[in-house]
């Protein structure tokens, strides 16, 4: 009995040595999977735009309780300019079909229905402030994002996987956090006017988001990145401008201009200027669907300033609110999405469209191919 108790005794040390091994493989492996280079780009990437974001959110509340100055079109119109005056006048310099008059003669029906939907977009969402409540507008602008990954399902033949729906969901459970800390923090002070009005604006201009996105997804990958943003510079000008004159005329008319309005409007501008320049970029090697996640922390950033600048009240659910948010991001960017067109291939081609962080897409069949080399 006693020679064998010391065999008994150390019979299970193996399987325990085994199940801690397993155990310290699959944390490096969660770890290696979720805090890869790329992913760690794509947040900086996204945080980036969110801070864009930001900058126009503060310029433009300035404008309006410390100026009175509501003019969200010709803030608009001002970035469309710049984006004409840089990305339309290259265009005009290209040769081939990448040159604006080609384009133009090809495509010019489907830019003016682009830069519409772009222009609209923008301009409902602020409307939408002067019928509703800040609550509705943050919580019903997410309505975005589902009708962005229904039309990338139909338009760019994404197909997503369980771990980016959990994500997704995670994500607006964070800007539902971030909601409960307004009204708890007082900030829901305006009832609105008209509530039920409100909503459909909200409604429609995240659909119309959506739209605008999904568009640049397709464009930024499958064309130019210059053609997108020259297109959308010529029409959303245009468009723009012809819409202030008739909502805006007697708003701009009776402002009082001096040296600090001035300087709020470049300051808005050269944010905007900024976002619609980076999110191209950042889209091309994500999606736009993952760029959407990324920006919903855009409004904590502005609460975080307003602290400051806006004496706004300070709750620990914010920072709760922009941690459920990271990681619910970090989740979708950490699984990349299929095609439908790619289904049978192990390695995408890089102009392939509906597939985010592709960086992440190559490690994975990469790492995929070695086992079966070995």
């Amino acid at each position: 009995m006693e020679a064998t108790s010391p065999a008994a005794s150390a019979g299970p040390q193996p399987h325990a040595q085994g199940a801690a091994g397993e155990s310290a493989s699959l944390l490096r492996q969660i770890k290696g999977k979720l805090f890869t280079w790329n992913i760690l780009k794509t947040i900086a990437l996204g945080q980036m735009l969110s801070l864009c974001i930001c900058g126009t959110a503060i310029t433009s509340q300035y404008l309006a309780e410390r100026y009175k100055v509501n003019t969200p079109m010709l803030q608009s119109f001002i970035n469309y300019c710049l984006l004409f005056l840089i990305y339309t006048v290259m265009l005009a310099f290209q040769s081939g079909s990448d040159n604006l008059l080609y384009i133009l003669k090809k495509k010019w029906w489907k830019y003016i229905l682009l830069g519409l939907a772009d222009v609209e977009a923008n301009y409902l969402i602020v409307r939408a402030y002067q019928y509703t409540t800040l609550t509705s507008v943050q919580l019903l602008d997410c309505f975005g994002i589902p009708v962005l990954m229904a039309l990338s399902w139909f338009i760019l033949y994404a197909r997503y996987r369980a771990i980016h729906f959990i994500a997704v969901a995670v994500c607006l459970l964070g800007v539902g956090t971030m909601v409960g800390a307004d009204i708890l923090a007082g900030r829901e002070d305006n009832s609105g006017s008209d509530v039920l009005i409100g909503d459909i604006l909200v409604l429609l201009g995240a659909s119309l988001y959506a739209v605008s996105n999904v568009c640049e997804e397709y464009i930024v990958k499958k064309l130019s990145r210059q053609e997108f943003l020259g297109m959308v510079g010529l029409f959303g000008t245009i468009i723009s401008g012809i819409q202030l004159l008739i909502v805006e005329y007697k708003d701009i008319a009776g402002i009082h201009w001096d040296w600090k309005i001035a300087l709020l409007f470049v300051a808005f501008a050269l944010c905007m200027f900024c976002l619609y320049s980076f999110m191209p970029l950042v889209i091309k090697v994500t999606s736009a669907t993952s760029v959407n996640l990324g920006i919903l922390t855009a409004d904590l950033y502005s609460l975080f300033f307003g602290l400051f600048l806006f004496g706004y009240k300070f709750s620990g659910l914010y920072i709760l609110s922009f941690t459920v948010i990271m990681v619910g991001f970090i989740l979708y960017c950490s699984t990349p999405t299929r095609t439908a067109e790619l289904a049978e291939s192990s390695m995408p081609p890089v102009t392939s469209i509906g597939i985010d962080n592709l960086g992440l897409k190559l490690e994975e069949n990469l790492q995929e191919a070695h086992p079966a080399v070995l």
